[in-house]
């Protein structure tokens, strides 16, 4: 048995040399009927192999751990703008109001003697003595006396014309801002009286006050200057490059310092026309309500304007490195390999740049790569450094 194994071991040699050439050459075919019709981007598609391009990194999952490379997706996002600056608060111009008296006169008492003072509608402002305001309230008693003890005479014309002259005397003292309930008491009482009392024509808070006891006050002249602070406006100053983000009608928000726990809400009323040469900024006029006289004048405040840019492509701001003449990401290809592509950028909004071309939706970018790359002139040196292959110009990472 023993003599036997020995010749049979030499015959099965070569059957089995045979049998694994065979083997070997029918994998080699199999290989390259597979790779048939097979194009680079399908290889690519398959993962079997990455292509290398000059802008292609390849970094060694040791060095990323020493970068501490993170990464981010570009993806498809709402957008919303912020745009904060500070403002001044100031008087509605729209709701300032000039008392003057209609008819000239003496000043006989005044109830609101100071300016900042708060008046409410209807309060009283001062008395005024006119020679002229006397001579109508006694026109107008003497007409009614002549009504009355004309209503039973023979003569229908004669009372006719009486009322005529009632009717001249009320209406003049009407035009001179008289009160129907100064002219009701004048008619129910029979009595001239030497002053008349003028009234706030609404509530507001006096900017400037020109009445003075005992001066002679014209028909026409200002005695006051009266703003209504129920509504405010807020001038702030909007940067060049934001203003096309600024529109009429928009919504803004203003929070103040002595109550951050409150947010007042205002629009944008007007936008003017002309930059501060200086500053390169455009006043912009902001209208809040101001319920409680919370907003104060010549108040600083924060105001704040959201703008929606809707739906847009963007990616991580930490992945966009600007070189100074371009900006670029590095995309993650897989297997350690990183490609630097040129990105075309829009606005940057919370923490994310739009991107309007260079990346597509679901790209998986380097976040944390921005220390390497502070000009256009280092950026060769960079991808050179990430590869390990540093040149001999030395390059401190602080």
């Amino acid at each position: 048995m023993k003599r036997l194994s020995l010749p049979f071991f030499l015959l099965l040699v070569p059957l089995l040399i045979c049998g694994c050439a065979k083997e070997k050459d029918e994998a080699k075919k199999a290989a390259e009927k597979e790779m048939e019709g097979m194009t680079m981007e399908s290889i690519q598609r398959a993962g079997k192999m990455v292509e290398v391009t000059p802008a292609l990194v390849q970094i060694t999952p040791e060095r990323q751990q020493l970068f501490g490379v993170k990464f981010g997706t570009v993806e498809m996002r709402p957008l919303v703008r912020m745009i904060r600056t500070v403002g001044r608060v100031d008087y509605d111009e729209k709701r300032v109001m000039s008392v003057s008296p209609k008819i000239g006169g003496w000043i006989e008492e005044l109830y609101v003697d100071f300016t900042g003072q708060v008046v409410k509608k209807g309060d009283s402002l001062l008395t005024i003595y006119s020679p002229e305001l006397v001579s109508t309230q006694q026109e107008y008693l003497l007409a009614l006396q002549s009504k009355k003890s004309l209503i039973k005479s023979l003569f229908p014309e004669a009372a006719s014309g009486n009322d005529s002259l009632a009717e001249s005397a009320k209406r003049r003292l009407k035009l001179w801002d008289i009160s129907e309930e100064q002219i009701k008491t004048l008619e129910e009482n029979g009595q001239v009286q030497k002053t008349l009392t003028l009234y706030c024509p609404f509530s507001g808070f006096v900017l400037e006050k020109f009445a003075y006891k005992g001066m002679n006050a014209t028909p026409g002249m200002a005695l006051y200057k009266i703003a209504d602070l129920s509504v405010v406006w807020i001038y702030a100053d909007i940067y060049q490059h934001e203003l096309p983000f600024i529109r009429l009608g928009q919504e803004a928000s203003v929070q103040l310092t002595y109550i951050p726990q409150e947010t007042f809400t205002g629009k944008v009323i007007y936008i003017y026309p002309a930059l501060n040469p200086e500053t390169r900024t455009a006043k912009v006029r902001f209208e809040f309500p101001n319920p409680h006289d919370r907003l104060k004048l010549d108040m600083y405040a924060t105001v704040e304007t959201r703008v929606p840019l809707g739906h847009k492509l963007a990616a991580p701001e930490g992945a966009i490195l600007d070189t100074g003449t371009r900006y670029i990401a590095f995309v993650d290809k897989g297997s350690g390999y990183f490609e630097a592509k040129e990105v075309n950028v829009g606005s940057k909004v919370d923490g994310y740049y739009e991107v309007i071309s260079g990346l597509k939706a679901g790209e998986r970018v380097v976040t944390s790569a921005n220390f390497l790359i502070d000009s256009e002139s280092n950026l060769d040196e960079a991808i050179e450094w990430m590869r390990g292959k540093p040149r001999t110009k030395h390059r401190s990472l602080k």
